[in-house]
């Protein structure tokens, strides 16, 4: 009798082939999981190339890629439970405290860059190591079915010669035959690895819990493998840039980049009748990382480029550099971080992958409408959260933490706008003409004498330049403009004897459109970034409109237009609203002293 397998064999490996690892660096560190999980101390990265004909030319490709460790071996049978899909030895609830999961690691990453994986263990010394193997090619034909029994197999020659690190206890994995590895050399493999690798095991580098060593070398060429240009040890890679001596290049490889937004904020996360913590740390540029117009364009620049998103770190092990939160043509955007830490026991709740390389529902957030998740709920974020909890939905935690993440981003992204805000003089939008600062200058001195007054002229003949610049300075600081910066304006400001300074600033929890302050015998006149006219009137019209075709300055024109009718709007129904009386003639006395000021500005402007 014919018997038919529910799931053909070659069909269940080619789905386990195809399980979704990002690259080969992804895959690679499912094993250097399994060696910190094991307790290593010391990880190498052993990449052997072979030199061959190919289509006439003499080629180097990658022949065979190891992970060796000092961790604490293996016997016989955690060997093969190892080896098997889906097995492991911590796949018990109260088991998964450490970076693993799952017990897909070994054989998953393996399977998805090659057909063939050896490993060789030991836990007396590396001269009585035991081995395994899976290979694909076998059992696709049939003639394996099962992991084989382990047993004594010297490490061979080339992998003792090349690795520095066999201790009394350890483990080798070599993967050959790699038909599914996108990159052809050792040093590529290593260049696109060392980056991703530095993120993830970030903690335990700079806590020097485990140290981390590339190597490449030709196979058939031993004497070369010593070379100092072939090793090379993996660096912090800090997301956030709060760390020192990582990655990131001078003048920051030695110390932070950023500096730390408020405290650490810790949410509490019940689940399963236990409270779990939950931290996160926000980031952004110290003004010295900002300083020069370039500085996007600078090695640190182009460093914080290549780390784009919120970090989501379990266990000390970064998951993901989540892009969902971040807006992707905006280069201010690699000058903030956030980062988001929590324990194992919360895999579900945030959605952990088996490859480990999401938090999938936790991501889901960055892309939720959290207004129209409150109004399928009710009227208010409150009422929501409660209705929440009531039918114990699994989201509520990560709507909390997310509302949280994208508060205090927006808020960043305003102070990170308003600090090198005067880096873009307004001269730049005046360069044939007086600046709109010098109109009302000229304005102003006018009025002045026909015996109008101001408390900012007051001011300014109390006060010496000197005093002048450094108070302006200090309002321009106060707002989050750079120091370097504010020192410029100011001095430019009352060097040039302007009465006024245009300044914009992320005002939090201010509802005005803009703010007005008398500092130094100057009025500062400060947008607020926060502001939805801000927007619609100021940021969609200061956009470099270089390289836009007709149809998109149409539609910013447009915006602009609606803005300013929008602003007319609200303004008219501020005064509909006004009890008819002493509070509505007040409003309507504003708008016709405005009115009369502002006929004064514009037809004096000779533009």
């Amino acid at each position: 009798m014919t018997t038919h397998d529910i799931v053909p064999t070659h069909l269940v490996i080619k789905a386990m082939r195809d399980n979704g690892y990002k690259n080969a660096a992804y895959a690679i560190a499912e094993l250097m999981d399994n060696s910190i999980q094991a307790g290593a101390t010391q990880v190498e990265l052993l990449c052997a190339e072979k030199t061959a004909m190919a289509t006439q030319r003499v080629r180097t490709r990658i022949h065979q890629l190891a992970v060796l460790d000092n961790g604490c071996g293996m016997d016989a049978d955690v060997l093969r439970i190892a080896l098997q899909f889906g097995n492991g030895t911590r796949l018990a609830p109260d088991q998964q405290t450490g970076i693993g999961r799952f017990g897909m690691g070994l054989p998953n990453s393996s399977i998805s860059q090659a057909r063939r994986v050896d490993v060789w263990t030991w836990q007396q010394g590396p001269d009585n190591p035991i081995y395994t193997y899976l290979d694909i090619d076998e059992i696709e034909r049939g003639d394996l079915r099962y992991v084989p029994e382990p047993e004594y197999k010297p490490i061979p020659k080339i992998w003792r010669e090349a690795g520095k690190t066999f201790d009394q206890s350890g483990t080798l994995v070599v993967w050959s035959d790699l038909d599914r590895c996108q990159w052809r050399t050792a040093k590529t493999i290593i260049d696109n690895s060392e980056m991703l690798i530095g993120r993830m095991y970030r903690f335990f580098l700079e806590s020097d819990e485990v140290r981390i060593r590339y190597h490449w070398f030709d196979i058939d060429q031993p004497l070369l493998m010593r070379s100092a240009e072939a090793e090379r040890f993996a660096l912090p890679n800090d997301p956030v840039y709060l760390m020192s001596n990582t990655s990131c290049p001078e003048p920051f490889s030695n110390q932070p980049m950023f500096q730390q937004w408020g405290d650490t904020f810790e949410y509490r996360v019940r689940y399963r009748g236990e409270s779990h913590p939950v931290y996160l740390r926000f980031s952004y540029a110290k003004e010295t990382a900002r300083e020069k117009d370039n500085a996007g364009n600078l090695p640190h620049g182009r460093h914080a480029a290549n780390n784009l998103g919120v970090s989501i770190v379990r266990a000390n092990r970064e998951l993901d550099l989540d892009s969902g939160w971040i807006i992707n043509y905006d280069p201010t955007e690699r000058w903030w971080g956030v980062e988001v830490h929590f324990p194992p026991a919360l895999d579900e709740i945030f959605g952990v992958t088996n490859n480990k390389q999401s938090a999938r529902y936790f991501s889901e957030m960055a892309k939720m409408d959290v207004e129209a998740l409150i109004r399928d709920y009710g009227d208010s974020y409150a009422n929501m959260v409660e209705q929440m909890n009531a039918d114990e939905d699994p989201r509520i935690p990560l709507v909390e933490i997310a509302k949280k993440i994208g508060q205090n981003i927006r808020t960043m992204r305003g102070h990170l706008s308003a600090q090198t805000r005067g880096l873009r003089s307004s001269e730049k939008r005046h360069q044939n003409g007086k600046t709109t600062e010098r109109k009302a200058t000229d304005i102003t001195r006018q009025r002045i004498e026909d015996g109008y007054r101001g408390e900012s002229d007051t001011q300014e003949e109390q006060q010496t330049p000197e005093e002048r610049v450094e108070e302006i300075k200090q309002e321009l600081i106060d707002q989050g403009t750079m120091e370097t910066v504010a020192e410029q304006l100011a001095a430019q400001t009352v060097g040039r004897g302007l009465k006024y300074q245009i300044n914009e600033a992320y005002l939090s929890g201010s509802p005005a459109f803009f703010d007005v302050k008398s500092r130094g015998g100057t009025v500062i006149i400060t947008l607020n970034t926060n502001h939805p006219a801000y927007g619609h009137l100021i940021e969609v019209l200061e956009k470099d409109p270089a390289n836009i075709n007709e149809d998109e300055l149409r539609s910013r024109l447009d915006k602009a237009r609606d803005g300013l009718e929008l602003l007319l709007m609200a303004w008219a129904r501020y005064e509909d609203e006004e009890p008819v009386g002493k509070r509505r003639d007040a409003v309507q006395n504003a708008r016709w002293d405005w009115g009369r000021y502002a006929r004064q500005f514009l037809d004096n402007d000779e533009e």
